[in-house]
């Protein structure tokens, strides 16, 4: 095992050592997918795996440190050498002639910034697949792994978008530093036809984030202010759902289908 700088803190680094881990995660879309982009490879360490699939590689990474390292894997050209969050990905695709393509994006996403990322990506519809580490907290907060999953905004936003598992649970000891957290890896494929189309994503983003906004108080009080009550008691009503049950009891649906016929003009 290569011997790995310092961690940066402020970026929210912990480079990953558990070649299990590893493996998983380099082999999981790989025969599927057509171009692979790695978003935050640090020094390389699951890049080197990637590379040996020899499919067109794309590395996106923040810190300048790993400039070398990374150029072992791929030509100058496919290294941007910029912040992820600020990276223009239509600009990016029809400069590489990838529109066409499926990429596969793989990420060990940093704790800080993940939900962030997370966000963006469902937005590029040319992502078909995707291999993400998170902080287990928000990571499940993505798929229908757990009984205890309850329906939250980012879980409705993934599984219109995509459907996903649990590829398998990271515990600290798999990285360097060791992180004060579980992690956990999250296997997606794009839906081909979802229910709210890309088009819409910001308005369905909105409005999830307020359902579940309260999610404890009665979903007719958290959406009076935003819906006229006429328009809000002919949906509740069409739907057979209580104006007094809260967010946390919805079902995917039944969110769906309130989406839509709030917003149906």
């Amino acid at each position: 095992m290569q011997k790995l700088p310092k961690a940066n803190k402020e970026l929210g680094q912990h480079f990953l050592k558990d070649q299990n881990v590893i493996s998983k995660i380099t082999h999981d879309w790989f025969k599927e997918c057509d171009v692979i982009v790695e978003v935050g490879p640090g020094p390389a360490i699951l890049t080197k795996k990637l590379a040996a699939h020899n499919k067109p590689l794309y590395l996106i990474e923040k810190d300048l440190r790993f400039k070398e390292l990374l150029l072992e894997c791929v030509s100058e050209k496919n290294l941007y050498l910029e912040d992820a969050l600020n990276f223009d990905w239509n600009h990016f695709i029809q400069t590489e002639n990838l529109d066409k393509k499926k990429i596969w994006l793989v990420s060990n996403l940093p704790y800080n910034v993940g939900t962030l990322l997370f966000v963006q990506f469902l937005q590029i519809q040319q992502i078909h697949y995707m291999s993400l580490m998170f902080q287990k907290e928000v990571g499940d907060k993505t798929y229908l792994g757990q009984q205890k999953n309850q329906l939250n905004g980012l879980l409705t936003l993934s599984l219109n978008y995509f459907q996903s598992k649990r590829l398998i649970k990271v515990p600290p000891g798999c990285f360097s530093p060791p992180p004060k957290v579980d992690s956990v890896v999250v296997s997606y494929e794009r839906m081909t036809n979802p229910l709210v189309t890309i088009d819409h994503f910001e308005q369905f983003n909105q409005f999830t984030r307020l359902v579940f906004s309260q999610r404890r108080k009665q979903l007719q009080s958290v959406l009076k202010g935003h819906f006229s009550i006429d328009l809000l008691h002919e949906s509740l009503t069409t739907l057979k759902i209580s104006p007094q049950i809260r967010a946390e009891a919805l079902n995917f649906d039944q969110v769906m289908a309130l989406y839509h016929s709030l917003h149906q003009n």
